[in-house]
């Protein structure tokens, strides 16, 4: 049985992913500093060390004590607006964090690296859906981190011999479980939630994009779908894999009123919106090529958007 290290299991995605590496077979250590994470999402049999990953001694030495024959790097941080306010810490954040974590793998002798990428090294794509080969500009410092690392990841890997594989996520939503739900500030389906529970109308940014009804079109992806595309890309760098940016979507996009009529079927009351200004940089439509990741890893998404707005609102307990 093989040991995995994965760099912010504590967090909403991470959590999950936790549970997939298991199921999977494999053994799993949590690193995570709890800046944002939470200890009570990692399961009792389950290591966790708090810490940085900026710190790479502790992680060297977790990778040789635990005999860890891979990693899952999910640490970052992933505001989009937060970064455009602090550009640098984000890129310390990272950029300085991978960088720790590669030298730590080159230095242990480890293999395998499954990366933690976006669909915001896209930026705004001239056609969707979205192919592995189109344009990588990002609009924001956070997407530019999330490419830099492809980059940082791919040098390191022709220097070092590594199995790897770059997970470029597209709109992450919904829980397994009712404690593993996600609290952040800045997805759609949690901000509807909250606003609705607090009996405010949902803010709709724009709606004279040209799309169907108006709004974003954007692809949501079950959160327990991603995380068994972690396992099955940990299986893919394990089998030596060769290297792949690979897009993580369902290759079908929903509006941002679609997912509100979700929302509004998960809590069974029509959920109010209002309609305000567009937001700067947010593209029309995003979209993933879904085919790569099903020919490379084996792997689809299983669940729609119902199941990710009824899970998130059980989550939420609504």
């Amino acid at each position: 049985m093989t040991t995995w290290l994965l760099t912010g299991g504590a967090g909403y995605i991470g959590s999950h992913v936790i549970r997939a590496l298991q199921e999977s077979g494999r053994d799993v250590v949590v690193v995570d500093d709890l800046s944002t994470g939470v200890a009570e999402r990692v399961p009792e049999d389950v290591p966790l060390i708090v810490g940085s990953v900026s710190d790479r001694d502790l992680l060297e030495r977790t990778m040789r004590e635990y005999d860890v024959s891979g990693v899952v790097h999910l640490a970052a941080k992933k505001a989009v607006g937060e970064s455009v306010e602090k550009p640098l810490w984000y890129y310390r954040e990272n950029v300085d964090g991978l960088l720790s974590v590669l030298e730590a793998m080159s230095a242990s002798g480890v293999k395998n690296l499954v990366y933690s990428s976006s669909a915001a090294v896209y930026g705004q794509p001239d056609s969707c859906p979205v192919v592995e080969t189109e344009a990588t500009v990002p609009l924001s410092p956070y997407g530019e981190t999330k490419l830099v690392g492809e980059w940082a990841v791919a040098d390191a890997a022709a220097v070092a011999d590594l199995s790897w594989a770059s997970l470029r996520y597209f709109n992450v939503a919904g829980a397994a479980d009712p404690q593993l739900g996600d609290t952040s500030v800045n997805n759609l389906i949690p901000i509807v939630l909250r606003s609705y529970r607090n009996g405010e109308a949902a803010k709709v940014f724009g709606d004279d994009y040209p799309t169907p009804d108006g709004t974003c079109l954007r692809d949501y992806i079950h959160v327990a779908d991603l995380a068994e595309a972690h396992a099955a890309a940990a299986a893919f760098t394990e089998a030596g894999g060769a290297a792949e940016a690979i897009n993580i979507g369902t290759g079908k996009g929903s509006s941002v009123l679609e997912v509100i009529d979700s929302v509004s079927r998960a809590v069974g009351a029509e959920v109010p919106y209002e309609t305000v200004d567009r937001r700067a940089g947010d593209p029309a439509e995003l979209i993933a090529a879904a085919d790569k990741a099903e020919r490379v890893l084996g792997w689809t998404a299983q669940r729609d958007l119902d199941d990710m707005t009824s899970s998130a609102a059980r989550a939420a307990g609504l």
